[in-house]
């Protein structure tokens, strides 16, 4: 008899537990922000400098959007390769790969405050002629270039010391004694 009254006190409590607890439906949020790619129109181009000739290849703007509103939250970055091949008769010495974005009137598009202004890509290497070097391209590119469809041309600048130095070997004769 004890043993019934202590099962039927269980099953009450869980009982009263069960329809005393208030329900809440939580909705599964989603993330709040999603990374958009999208590949620039040229997925490969060549271009011929006086000393270089550059590929670029498999060019992507990312950028990370607000799923609600839609508004661009980060500062979007242009990802690709990227293939220097020296043309001139001298070695040169690479740098750097700066960018400047370009407007279809061939206007510079500035980063605004509070973006992350990341348009140089060190490179140095030093490249004897016709030898090429591959690398990988990460910089930033203005929201407004993005956001306003603005851009039209990518302005790219190669700095380079260019070295025209010869080495020159003497041998000194000498004996220790």
């Amino acid at each position: 008899m004890h043993f019934i009254k202590i099962f039927i006190f269980i099953a009450l409590s869980l009982v009263i537990g069960l329809f005393s607890c208030t329900k809440e439906e939580k909705k599964a949020e989603g993330p709040k922000q999603e990374q958009i790619t999208k590949n620039l129109a040229a997925q490969k181009s060549e271009l011929k400098g006086q000393n270089f000739l550059v590929e670029l290849s498999d060019l992507k703007v990312l950028t990370v959007v607000d799923t609600a509103s839609k508004e661009i939250v980060e500062t979007p970055s242009l990802k690709g390769n990227i293939k220097v091949t020296n043309k001139s008769k001298d070695i040169l010495d690479i740098q750097a790969v700066t960018l400047e974005y370009l407007d279809e009137a061939g206007k510079p598009i500035g980063f605004t405050s509070g973006e992350k202004a990341a348009n140089v890509n060190p490179f140095w290497k030093v490249l004897k002629p016709e030898e090429v070097v591959e690398g990988s391209l990460d910089v930033t590119i203005p929201r407004k270039a993005i956001k306003e469809k603005a851009l039209g041309k990518i302005e790219i600048d190669l700095v380079y010391v260019p070295s025209p130095l010869k080495r020159e070997t003497l041998i000194l004769s000498e004996k220790v004694e």
